[in-house]
């Protein structure tokens, strides 16, 4: 399979960062995850990553510029010259005007479509630990012993306030709004793939080798 420039796109819960994990392991290309670049950024504390972490620290998002810089830094770096893919970055339009004017020419544009019904179900169902931070869900992924974590043995796992039905809605009329804009933007460049993400990780992962594919 060919190496590529790949962006990721999809509603939380899609399964972005999972498909991004295996393709990058399939095409031997870097997983660039736009949080573990802003992490990296501040231990190396680079200019970039100094500013980054005043945001961070005091609970702000980190601003656009700061991003693109530090997302302009990592694509120089000698592992993404041959392709990689790209996760949580851009987010808006204006963030993906950016990259094209870095000269970023993206191949593909991987949009996981999953409908809204199916996110509440697959976030709501999610519980954790609040001692490990071990996650599980109540269908697809339940702990051994009911309400035991598997991990370190901790009684009472909870649901997370953002992964309660009306702030999951919320996190979806936000994704909405904004995304909207960046599909259509990645549309015009005929560059935009839209792949099921209802299908088991297997499923979704063989779909997208498939467009990359041009089958």
């Amino acid at each position: 399979m060919s190496r590529y420039r790949l962006m990721m796109l999809g509603p939380p819960g899609a399964g972005k960062g999972t498909q991004a994990k295996r393709l990058a392991d399939r095409l031997d290309i870097p997983h660039v995850s736009t949080g573990d670049m802003l992490r990296e950024a501040r231990r190396k504390e680079s200019e970039l990553g100094k500013k980054a972490a005043q945001f961070m620290e005091a609970g702000k998002l980190v601003p656009d510029e700061v991003v693109i810089g530090i997302v302009r830094e990592r694509l120089e770096e000698d592992d993404a010259a041959d392709g990689f893919i790209l996760d949580g970055f851009p987010r808006t339009r204006p963030q993906a005007e950016a990259l094209a004017e870095m000269g970023v020419d993206l191949d593909f544009v991987i949009n996981i479509e999953v409908a809204d019904e199916e996110v509440v179900s697959r976030l709501g169902g999610r519980l954790s630990c609040p001692n490990c931070g071990a996650v599980y869900h109540k269908e697809a992924k339940p702990p051994k012993e009911d309400d035991v974590c598997d991990v370190c043995g901790h009684r009472g796992l909870i649901t997370r306030d953002d992964d309660r039905p009306e702030a999951i809605r919320q996190r979806l009329d936000s994704y909405h709004q904004k995304t909207s804009p960046l599909i259509e933007f990645y549309s015009e460049r005929d560059v935009l793939e839209n792949v099921d993400g209802a299908g088991s990780p297997d499923e979704v992962n063989d779909a997208i080798a498939r467009r990359l594919n041009g089958d």
